[in-house]
């Protein structure tokens, strides 16, 4: 190693983010694990909001935070190494594509990028993305946290190398996320967010069921998708009583009676791994779960072994009679729905959800430590698999993968199109 590549691989990360809101906030918790790297900056197209969010990060004793006024001051910043895009779906291509102009312009230089999933709302976006970042031959990386969870990597090397090496790999993987609705109106517009929770939250679960399945060490082309089958529902937010609230909550801009998007999905992939066998995914999300708050759940099944994972079994448990009062939160537990009776706790969320992990590794592998495990063109088939799941649920069917017409299709609740009473 020449003295030059190894002054380039022990110096410290210099992270910007694109965007400011929940998901970059939860990020920021998350680099207090990671030793290796500082967050220098944050812009966001509200000033004030970019301020504060860089304010929270040098609370967080994470770096010397500050807003920029545009995403080209912040390539510009010599400080600046890599980015973190963690703004609203419908701002990706115009993101990117700022990125790599100023790039282009040399306007400064970067280490690498990561990108928070979905990586866009069609296939069609999801190639620009990609090919853009290509074009200027940035590292890439694709944020999906839920595969670094702890319980998650320990898990399924565990089963992999006792249960796997000696009675045959597992043939059935499951994946669930769930919880009562996004925070921000746009998560609730398709045509905004590009549909509805198999849009949002998908994205996680078929990407976990399929690492899942895959041999630690292979590449994930070897467990490859070959057919499907989705459904998608309203099961709550469109009855009255909920349109009513959501006008309350989000004002005119988010409009069920008019534009519904689903609240509920579910999919199960066939997939054919590269020694001719058969194995399945299934995989579930929901707006319209009504618990503790968020839950994540996993579980791995093989010829003589399983595993299981859900993030409410937390081993902290808190009790709250009725006579303790307290404004509503999410100090307990993320999308948090009560704060009396009997209380699961996530004490990290950062931790438990695979943010740490996460972040930990991409910042390693823009520093030329390690390698990217997951990068654009897994995000890329990600979103692939996100469309061909609407296209089934639409027509009612199952459909090989890819299905026709893949590269063009918009569904139809990112249309304004879909009706919750169709068969669909």
């Amino acid at each position: 190693m020449s003295r030059h590549t190894e002054k380039n691989a022990s110096r410290r990360l210099g992270v910007g983010f694109v965007g400011s809101g929940f998901n970059a906030r939860f990020h920021m918790q998350a680099f207090r694990a990671v030793r290796d790297a500082d967050v220098r900056g944050v812009w966001s197209p509200n000033l004030k909001h970019a301020a504060s969010a860089a304010a929270l990060a040098r609370s967080l004793d994470i770096g010397a935070a500050k807003p920029y006024a545009s995403i080209g001051e912040l390539v510009a910043d010599p400080a600046i190494d890599a980015l973190w895009l963690t703004g609203p779906n419908h701002a990706r291509i115009e993101n990117v594509e700022e990125i790599v102009h100023a790039l282009e312009s040399g306007q400064g230089t970067l280490r690498g990028i990561a990108c928070e999933k979905p990586l866009a709302r069609t296939v069609a976006e999801a190639k620009r993305v990609t090919q853009l970042i290509k074009r200027v031959g940035v590292a890439h990386g694709y944020l999906e946290n839920q595969v670094f969870a702890p319980q998650v990597e320990s898990g399924r090397a565990l089963l992999w190398a006792r249960g796997a090496a000696t009675t045959g790999r597992p043939f059935l993987a499951r994946a669930a996320e769930e919880h009562s609705g996004p925070h921000a109106p746009w998560f609730w517009r398709g045509e905004l967010q590009g549909g509805g929770v198999l849009n949002d939250m998908m994205c996680h679960s078929v990407l976990l069921v399929r690492h899942l399945l895959t041999q630690p060490g292979a590449p994930r082309s070897s467990v490859r998708p070959v057919r499907l089958t989705a459904h998608i529902a309203s099961l709550k937010w469109t009855r009255p009583q909920y349109v009513k609230q959501l006008a309350k909550t989000f004002g005119r801009e988010v409009d069920y009676a008019r534009r519904p998007a689903e609240d509920f999905a579910s999919l199960t992939i066939e997939f054919e791994t590269h020694d001719g066998q058969t194995v399945i995914g299934e995989a579930s999300t929901s707006w319209s779960f009504v618990g503790a708050g968020l839950r994540l759940s996993a579980e791995l099944l093989g010829p003589e072994y399983s595993m299981s994972w859900n993030t409410l079994d937390s081993g902290l448990k808190l009790f709250f009679s009725r006579a303790v009062r307290g404004s509503a939160g999410e100090d307990l537990i993320e999308k948090q729905n009560a704060e009396v009776g009997l209380m699961p706790v996530v004490a990290n969320e950062a931790a438990a959800y695979g943010y740490e992990n996460e972040d930990r590794h991409f910042v390693r592998a823009f520093l030329g430590k390690e390698a990217p495990q997951l990068t654009f063109d897994d995000g890329l088939e990600v979103v692939k698999l996100l469309m061909a799941a609407y296209q089934s649920a639409e027509q009612g069917k199952t459909l090989a993968f890819p299905p026709r017409g893949l590269d063009e299709f918009v569904p139809a609740v990112a249309r304004g199109k879909w009706k919750p009473t169709s068969e669909v």
